[in-house]
């Protein structure tokens, strides 16, 4: 059965992998497993038929069959069970690796989301300065956290997984904040993930929609 995945018509990162689809598409990518893309503006997002497949007017979504699924983190790891590549066969490796991907999701997005909400929403406000600070603040020590555990390996645990995937994405959320470069073997771990092949299909596949919008293709 065909799989198809909602994506941002316009996408406000302007085609710099930040939005969500990405984790899905490279997920799809690194299984070697073929995809269709249906692309979706604002304004659809929040009528009832996109509202079937993620109740909270989001993307991406993710449907097979009569299975619909929504949130990045699940639909990542109902490819990674479904699919060979992306979690280890060891019963305790594949364990781990899980676990990763809920940090990533759960420990370490959460400050860096809450510094962008800060940067887009609050930049007015006159205690911006100082909730910048503290935003960062968390940012950093977790960063410090990550690191120490990451060391001079090139992985999380062993072989590349969806812990890193997600691990990956969420980093480069960093991207231009000049954060990432007190940690330089974090700033290498993003680039071994941005170097795989798998990771570049779907980049250059986000990329050419928001390129096709602006040209008006």
């Amino acid at each position: 059965m065909t799989i198809t995945i909602t994506a941002f018509e316009r996408s406000p990162d302007r085609g710099r992998g930040m939005a969500r689809d990405m984790r899905v598409r490279w997920a799809l990518e690194e299984v070697g497993q073929p995809y269709d893309v249906r692309l979706v503006s604002f304004k659809t997002m929040k009528e009832p038929a996109h509202l079937a497949l993620h109740p909270f007017g989001q993307i991406p979504t993710y449907e097979e069959g009569d299975l619909a699924l929504f949130e990045s983190g699940a639909i990542v790891f109902h490819i990674a069970e479904r699919r060979s590549g992306l979690l280890p066969h060891d019963a305790n490796a594949r364990a781990r690796a899980i676990t990763w991907m809920f940090a990533a999701l759960n420990t370490m997005e959460p400050p860096i989301v809450d510094r962008e909400i800060a940067r887009y929403l609050e930049g007015d406000e006159t205690w911006y300065e100082q909730r910048m600070s503290a935003v960062e603040g968390r940012i950093r020590k977790r960063l410090s956290e990550l690191s120490a555990r990451l060391g001079t390996a090139d992985w999380l645990d062993g072989e590349f997984s969806a812990g890193d995937l997600l691990m990956v994405t969420v980093l480069r959320r960093l991207a231009g904040s000049g954060i990432l470069d007190e940690y330089p073997n974090l700033a290498a771990y993003i680039t071994r993930g941005e170097a795989r092949p798998a990771y570049q299909r779907a980049f250059d596949a986000q990329l050419a929609v928001f390129t096709a919008a602006s040209t008006g293709g």
